[in-house]
């Protein structure tokens, strides 16, 4: 029985060891607060007419629209992103109005932001699930991929972070 009181006290020191290590260790610090995510856009734009032929007439987003799509992230909103990972990913739904990506690397509906791998330019988007497997690519919606300045019928890898 003494042996493992032995053992147990042991183990209790070492722990304690590790925790003071942690505690001491370098930008240890208490957390910094995280910025407030960004909310989905309750009015998404309209759906395009049913006499729809070009791709102008497809993507029914405003200038204001592309404006917030393609806003940076501040400092504090970039570092409280996660990054999920990469997707190639072609043209969605042109009917289906709006800056968003279906994508297996989320479960459910959240805001978030593609960025062009290896660098480049990035729009804010709606991360959709799509329910596919992982890894087995995604969809971008018309007005995105225009805002990422990708030719429609290019296959663009993409970065994808989560608010």
């Amino acid at each position: 029985m003494k042996s493992y009181a032995l053992l147990l006290s042991i183990g209790l020191v070492a722990g304690c060891d590790q925790v003071r290590e942690a505690a001491m260790a370098p930008g240890s610090g208490p957390a910094p607060e995280a910025a407030p995510p960004r909310t989905l856009d309750p009015t998404p734009p309209p759906p395009p007419p049913a006499a729809a032929r070009t791709v102008d007439e497809f993507d029914t987003t405003s200038a204001e629209d592309r404006a917030e799509a393609a806003a940076a992230p501040a400092p504090e909103e970039a570092a409280s992103e996660r990054r999920l990972g990469t997707t190639i990913a072609s043209l969605g739904s042109p009917t289906e109005p709006g800056f968003w990506l279906e994508t297996p690397l989320v479960s459910e509906v959240t805001p978030g932001r593609v960025e062009l791998s290896g660098g480049g330019r990035s729009a804010n988007v709606e991360l959709r699930p799509s329910g596919g497997s992982s890894g087995s690519g995604s969809q971008i919606s018309l007005a995105a991929l225009r805002l990422l300045e990708v030719p429609l019928t290019d296959l663009p890898e993409l970065t994808v972070y989560a608010d």
